[in-house]
């Protein structure tokens, strides 16, 4: 371990298993989710989408569609113009006018008495289309003469800041990030090496499909939504449909899965349009496969990489150019950058002395894509530790020793220019060196490393003190399914030293509870937690204050009657990181090209561990998120369509793909989060990857620069490698 570690005591409360706060209601059925949720009077909607990835709208007759039974509204990008949405740049009109984008872009929405009318209504919808020339990849986009996506960006909000120059109109969003003489760097580098890799787009795959309710109280917007930030969303419609965010009140119920996907929210829009014109709440529930083929997929990428290291090699100077298919529009993406996250993050937990790393993402005639479990990061590991291994087998080192020699250390810079103070890199591989020995043998291994940065932001809640002496959270966030409500019933019983059964936490809507920025990028323990943590420390001196010399649930039956409240604020600007490695071992067939992941092991660094069960879960279902990446999962698409839209055809891991995996949990290092917790969510689904890739080229030479590593790559790697001699 390098680095000065702060001794964090863990409160003794946080080493007994936990018990879900919600888990009862789950398992019995009582948890309720927004499909669950009507209102009296209640109408259906449904959406018509385009047939073409790029058209011009000539003329929409919807003449037959607002006579036909049980319809109440019908609405075409005419009613809505020029309200566009967006999480940063609103650039997808809420229903299509005069153009539509890609296969599955919103032309028109009807509300009737029951769904089954207000499909047959769209039917009845007559649109005649003008086809325009279509890009259906980055390469096409930027090339001299492609036809513009975006003719008319500068209409186009931007919130909380301006529009990033761009290279091209046709790209979204771009950085470059430069430190050190990296011509230099090369010039002196022992060897060069360079690679290209390609990552397809895949799908979040959440359990439970987007659903909606809107209606209107006189001039206030009521919302129920499966959005995981309600806040952020809240602030979105405002400057969507013009009205004040105080006049719009979100509430979220249970989400059943996320991955990314549900920081966007197409159809609220549309459906206060039906609301205001029918005069009626209306609720609108997704159909899976308008999941897949029309909201917010992982970036397809592709990724240069030019690396020259020394003769033992250490790397010297590095050089990457990342192209992320950005789809149709920008609008799922938060970062001002207009970019997936850690786009820059090629070689992440390595000392590079020396870097250019530029990044760009590209509209397309294709779906959108937007945010899915660490979104940049799985493309980038992908292929850099696919790279590393390259270099590592073409100098003759040991594939591990080579990241050992390479491992930022206290005081190093990394491909970010960021100075890291504290390190567990070099321990988590030491570590994972140890631990194989006892992986299970099997024709090849391969071994791969990875950081993830600490979540940010600012959050709030609110601990009061009921008169049944118990202490309620109150949030407006909903656990997606991470454990959140559990992390902070803990966090509060630690603090105050209560059992945890004595906190429970209460859900509330956006016009009551305190702001949070809502669930993802790896920020809920640290900065939800820490909020609560900090509400419980000054619940806990106004305890003390009523009865200086009682017993914590002493103090709270005395303050059962006094009305105590207190709010908690957390605000985290600078980063830390948690760390991670794996092995695995794999068998190959050589007859069908068939890989079978024989055995695994991840080591991960993750601070003080707040909810055990649910930490070992993040770890482990993040390993099957990255399994079913790296062998199984690829939205297909032709010309603009998606064609496997539904889980026969795209193909996830299932129990029976599943093989053991060994977790060795690294926790000396404290993070900034409660009790020195660090992020785990998304930390361990980028590596598992490559760590196959790299194991398939051990066992039979066979390197597979593209995901999913398919039984039809393997053959065909085959057939141009050399043959290996056991």
């Amino acid at each position: 371990m390098t680095g000065t570690l702060e001794r964090i005591e863990t409160p003794e409360i946080l080493e007994a298993p936990e018990r879900r706060i919600e888990g009862a209601d789950k398992v019995s059925g009582h948890a309720r989710y927004a499909a669950d949720i009507g209102r009296e009077g209640m109408l259906h909607a449904a959406i018509l989408r385009s047939p073409f990835a790029h058209a011009r709208i000539a003329r929409i007759d919807v003449g037959a569609a607002r006579t036909s039974p049980g319809v109440r509204a019908v609405i075409t990008g005419a009613d809505v113009r020029p309200a566009r949405l967006g999480r940063r740049v609103q650039d997808w009109p809420v229903l299509a006018w005069e153009r539509v984008r890609f296969v599955g872009d919103r032309v028109a929405a009807v509300a009737a008495d029951t769904r089954e009318q207000a499909d047959e209504a769209l039917a009845r919808i007559a649109v005649e289309y003008e086809e325009l020339p279509a890009v259906f990849d980055p390469d096409s986009a930027l090339a001299p003469g492609a036809p513009l996506i975006h003719p008319d960006a500068a209409e186009e909000r931007v919130l909380g800041g301006t529009r990033p120059a761009v290279p091209h109109p046709n790209a979204q969003g771009h950085a470059v990030h430069e430190h050190g003489d990296v011509a230099a760097g090369f010039a002196s580098a022992a060897r060069v090496f360079e690679h290209v890799f390609d990552v397809p787009r895949v799908f979040q795959a959440f359990l439970e499909p987007r659903a909606a309710l809107v209606w209107l109280e006189g001039d206030v917007v009521r919302v129920v939504t499966t959005n995981k930030a309600p806040f952020a969303l809240r602030e979105q419609m405002a400057v969507t449909l013009g009205i004040p965010k105080e006049k719009i009140v979100l509430e979220t119920y249970s989400i059943g899965g996320d991955f990314g996907g549900k920081g966007l929210s197409p159809d609220e829009h549309v459906l206060y349009f039906l609301a205001r014109a029918s005069g009626r709440p209306v609720r609108s529930v997704s159909r899976y496969a308008d999941e897949m083929r029309a909201t917010n997929t992982r970036h397809a990428a592709r990724i240069r990489l030019r690396t020259g290291v020394d003769p033992d090699g250490r790397i010297v100077a590095h050089e990457a150019h990342v192209v992320f298919d950005g789809g149709a529009y920008a609008a799922s993406k938060p970062s001002n950058v207009l970019l997936p996250g850690e786009a820059l993050a090629t070689l992440d937990g390595y000392r590079v002395p020396a870097a250019r790393v530029e990044a760009v993402s590209v509209y397309t005639n294709t779906v959108p894509a937007g945010h899915m479990r660490s979104p940049g990061q799985p493309q980038n590991t992908f292929a850099s530790e696919s790279h590393m291994d390259l270099i590592a087998r073409e100098l003759g080192i040991d594939p591990l020793e080579l990241r050992l020699r390479n491992a930022i250390r206290a005081g190093d810079m990394d491909v970010h220019g960021h100075e890291w103070h504290t390190s567990a890199i070099p321990e988590v591989l030491e570590t994972l060196r140890r631990e194989m020995r006892g992986l299970r043998a099997a024709s090849g291994s391969g071994v791969a490393v990875g950081a993830r940065p600490t979540g940010r932001g600012k959050a709030a809640v609110r601990l009061t003190v009921t008169p049944d002496a118990y202490v309620e959270i109150f949030t407006g966030v909903s656990d997606q399914g991470g454990g959140a409500h559990t992390m902070m019933q803990r966090v509060v019983a630690a603090e105050l030293g209560i059992p945890p059964e004595r906190v429970r936490l209460r859900r509330g809507p956006t016009d009551k509870t305190p702001y949070d920025p809502g669930v993802g990028g790896s920020r809920v323990t640290t900065v939800l937690g820490g909020a609560a943590l900090a509400g419980a420390r000054a619940l806990r001196e106004r305890l003390a204050e009523l009865d200086p010399s009682g017993s914590a649930l002493g103090r709270l039956d005395r303050a059962a009657s006094q009305g105590v409240s207190v709010t908690g604020e957390q605000d985290i600007g600078s980063e830390g990181h948690s760390t991670y490695a794996y092995a695995v071992s794999v068998d190959v067939d050589r007859e069908t090209g068939t890989t079978r992941v024989a055995d695994a092991i991840l080591v991960a660094d993750i601070g003080t561990v707040i909810n055990p069960v649910a930490l070992h879960g993040q770890l482990v279902g993040a390993y099957v998120y990255g399994l079913g990446q790296a062998l199984y999962e690829e939205m297909r698409l032709d010309e603009g369509v998606v064609t496997n839209p539904n889980l026969g055809d795209y193909k996830l891991p299932t129990i029976a793909d599943l093989p053991p995996i060994r977790v060795i949990l690294i926790t000396a290092d404290k993070g900034s989060g409660p009790f020195g917790a660090k992020s785990v969510g998304e930390l361990s689904n980028p590596g598992i990857a490559p760590a196959i890739a790299n194991a398939v080229h051990d066992a039979v030479g066979a390197r597979i620069m593209s995901l999913p590593i398919t039984a039809e790559k393997v053959l065909a790697g085959l057939a141009q490698a050399p043959l290996k001699v056991p």
